[in-house]
């Protein structure tokens, strides 16, 4: 199966889950809680505020390999838009690609889609949790904050 089968087939429509595809073109797909979307939400509205010289989305689709990956959130300039928009998946990771960290996310799973995004063009990657922390990565490693001069607070305390 290709991205542009998925995107067609209007079955996999208004799915509660997130799809991406592995690189034999299965469909794999993860559920979503009320809680993750509302990370999400936290997340893009602390990006566009912090970044207004770009934009954040949610759930934004970067072919990898042969595979097309998802992430929870992405944020990305407006050059990179002007250079990616009419690509769908698009062919580059943006500058941040974020995951909204699950109960049921293994450490090895999320290793791996860090590798992934950085091996698409990410400059960097984040790993939040659902109470919030953000756990911040380049290509090197863990950094202790984001180079893009954010601050990543979100009070997730009233949840």
């Amino acid at each position: 199966m290709q991205w542009a089968d998925v995107l067609a087939d209007k079955s996999l429509e208004n799915l509660p889950y997130k799809i991406e595809l592995n690189k034999w073109g299965n469909i794999e797909m993860s559920p979503a809680t009320n809680k993750h979307s509302i990370v999400q939400g936290e997340l893009i509205a602390l990006l566009d505020k912090q970044l207004p010289h770009g934009r954040a989305f949610p759930e934004f689709s970067i072919k990898i390999d042969k595979a097309v990956r998802v992430p929870d959130v992405v944020w990305c300039s407006k050059d990179f838009l002007k250079q990616h928009i009419k690509e769908d998946p698009c062919l580059v990771a943006p500058e941040i690609c974020i995951e909204v960290v699950s109960p049921s996310n293994s450490f090895s799973e999320m290793k791996r889609k860090i590798a992934l995004y950085f091996k698409s063009g990410a400059k960097e990657v984040w790993l939040v949790d659902f109470d919030g922390r953000a756990t911040v990565f380049n290509e090197q490693g863990e950094i202790s904050k984001s180079a893009f001069d954010i601050e990543i607070d979100l009070d997730l305390s009233w949840l």
